[in-house]
Order: structure tokens, then sequence, then C-alpha cells
């Protein structure tokens, strides 16, 4: 599947922010124990091991996005969002393999996401493009009390 014409995909610029966030609205990846903001953030204060990726067409406003780090070992996928206008032409699917390509440049070998329970939709897509799903139990514990209370 080719790309639209005049769509790239390139690193995140402070003038992305809030079109990024306004995308991440849009696609309903914003909880209340996630602060976007502080995530681009965090990201930009990690960029030895993290990475923000744009998806744009010539007005430069973002209509994919993702965000990529690893820990050395695994690379992990956040915040993979597509415009919902720009849905089914192959944009999603170049966003992973630009973050992929990231990560194979700093010689991560696996790649990793996580997918809530209440996006089902998404689990198919992964699938198509060569993910599966490894038999594994997440667990976690808050270190700080997220605002909104977070799962």
């Amino acid at each position: 599947m080719s790309l639209p014409e005049g769509f790239t995909i390139r690193p995140f610029a402070a003038a992305d922010r809030d079109g990024l966030i306004a995308l991440w609205r849009t696609c309903g990846l914003v909880v209340p124990w996630n602060d976007p903001a502080a995530d681009i953030a965090l990201y930009q204060r990690h960029a030895a091991n993290a990475i923000i990726l744009v998806g744009v067409f010539g007005d430069g406003r973002p209509v994919a996005g993702i965000c990529t780090g690893h820990d050395g070992h695994r690379g992990w996928f956040y915040y993979v969002s597509v415009d919902p206008d720009w849905r089914g032409r192959g944009l999603a699917r170049a966003m992973i393999g630009a973050a992929e390509a990231w990560l194979a440049a700093q010689d991560i070998r696996k790649a990793m996401l996580m997918v809530r329970e209440t996006n089902t939709a998404v689990t198919a897509f992964y699938e198509h493009i060569g993910y599966e799903q490894a038999p594994r139990v997440v667990m976690q514990r808050w270190l700080k009390e997220p605002p909104g209370g977070g799962t």
C-alpha cells in the first residue's frame, strides 16, 4: 500500500505539542492518570532512549504519532495514533515501521506494546502486521498517586 502523497514522518518539534495532544484526545488515548503534556516532557528528558515521531502533511498538523523508547533490551510503543479521517491508508503501519527502524538503529531487537482491554479493535491490526500476543502477566505498582486514580 502506498502512502498518501505528501505524508512524511519526522521527529517531534515543540510546535507539534498542542496538535499531537489534540490527536491523542481524538483517538481516545488520553486517560485521567496520564497527563499527555507531562508524557511529552518525559520523552524529551530521556531523548537518548526515546523519541516521539509525528506524521504530517504539508500544513504540519500531526495526523499520526507514536512514542517509542527502550530499556536497553526491549523497545516499547505508546500513543500510537492516526486521525480517524486518515485511517485505512497505511499511516499506522508507516508509523510503526518508522519506530521499529529507530529501535533497530539503537540495537534494540524486540518491540513490545500493550493494548488496553477496552481497545480490542486495534488488536487485529497489530496481528495483521506481524505482532503476536505474548503470554505475559503485566503487573504494576503506582509509586506516586495518579490523578483521577489509574489502572
